[in-house]
């Protein structure tokens, strides 16, 4: 079957690769049909995921048809599906607590194990969701949206609520949608104009703030100088996630969405005079993958104004290099895999 693998930081190969033969109890032979282009898979062409092995094929925002199926899976060869790209280990402290997306051994497709950079894949029937009635290129887009959606689940916030979200990027966006979808009263916060003028025009959210010198006062004066009653930090910068601290209300809550390898401080007292709560929040559960496909269903979603670029799987070698360090216009690349 064609694969793409990354070799190496910077090296991309379309190969041919034996299809999944050896499938486990319980798993699922699926053809991949689309897959979402992350930020994950820019950092590890560029080198700079920490905890990955070379080499690797990339790819978990996954849809795909069913092609073998167990019995008693609920599961048909031809039924087009969703995947959950975190393989849990089912018997951990966390996946005890029904919270596989925080197993102790987790191993994510594209990340810790190969991913859907290919024609085939083989992954547990658990993993999978029916797409409902969302379109295959749409259904490819339901991992990263359901990063946003845990966050603002995680967030127990109630409608009504003042929100910010720090980081007009992908996972930022989706987490504004899912915010609105709440019922919050969303602001955007970012150091580019364009990604929130893309974000305007694309998907509504007209209160955006350029993070300058003058987005201090700009905040204040969106909050009457009380502060956001809920904020998503989706920057996977440090400095941005301490100073996201300075934005929380009285009794607010602070929502780590992405993750950073660096230590983070923040003054104690700060945190204590608000009483606060920090949450951190990290990948999806089943409950969220069907709220996104529903929201998708529903309308809520405009998939349409998310993907904004496309690819195929020949192409990608050229098209993620490219897209890696020229985003101008980019929220979500898609590839095509299917032929």
């Amino acid at each position: 079957m064609r694969t793409i693998i990354c070799q190496e930081p910077g090296r991309l190969e379309l190969v041919d690769r034996p299809s999944p033969s050896a499938i486990p109890e319980g798993w699922v032979r699926i053809a991949v049909s689309h897959v979402g282009i992350c930020g994950t898979d820019y950092h590890i062409f560029e080198g700079k995921h920490p905890f990955l092995e070379y080499p690797r094929v990339m790819g978990h925002e996954v849809s795909a048809t069913v092609l073998e199926a167990p019995a008693g899976s609920g599961l048909a060869a031809g039924q087009p599906v969703i995947v959950n790209p975190y393989i849990s280990c089912g018997s951990c402290v966390a996946c005890r607590k029904g919270k596989p997306n925080c197993c102790v051994a987790i191993k994510v497709l594209g990340v810790h194990t190969d991913g859907a950079f290919c024609d085939e894949i083989a992954v547990p029937a658990t993993n999978l969701y029916p797409a409902g009635n969302l379109s295959l290129e749409a259904a490819a887009t339901v991992e990263f949206l359901a990063i946003g959606a845990h966050a603002v689940r995680r967030a127990q916030t109630p409608k009504g609520s003042r929100s910010l979200v720090i980081g007009a990027g992908p996972i930022g966006l989706g987490t504004a949608l899912f915010s609105r979808i709440a019922g919050h009263d969303v602001t955007l916060l970012d150091t580019s104009a364009e990604r929130l003028a893309m974000a305007r025009d694309r998907l509504g959210f007209d209160r955006g703030v350029v993070a300058d010198a003058n987005m201090a006062s700009a905040l204040a004066e969106i909050t009457d100088a009380e502060g956001f009653d809920v904020v998503f930090d989706a920057t996977g910068y440090a400095r941005s996630m301490e100073a996201a601290f300075a934005y929380v209300a009285h009794g607010g809550t602070l929502v780590y969405v992405s993750v950073v390898k660096d230590d983070i401080r923040f003054a104690d007292p700060e945190f204590h005079k608000r009483e606060m709560t920090l949450v951190g929040s990290r990948n999806a559960t089943a409950e969220d993958f069907r709220h996104v496909v529903a929201s998708i269903e529903a309308g809520d979603v405009p998939v349409e104004a998310l993907v904004t670029h496309r690819t195929t799987l020949e192409a990608v070698p050229a098209d993620l290099a490219r897209w890696a360090t020229t985003k101008d216009g980019l929220i979500k690349a898609v590839v095509r895999v299917a032929r």
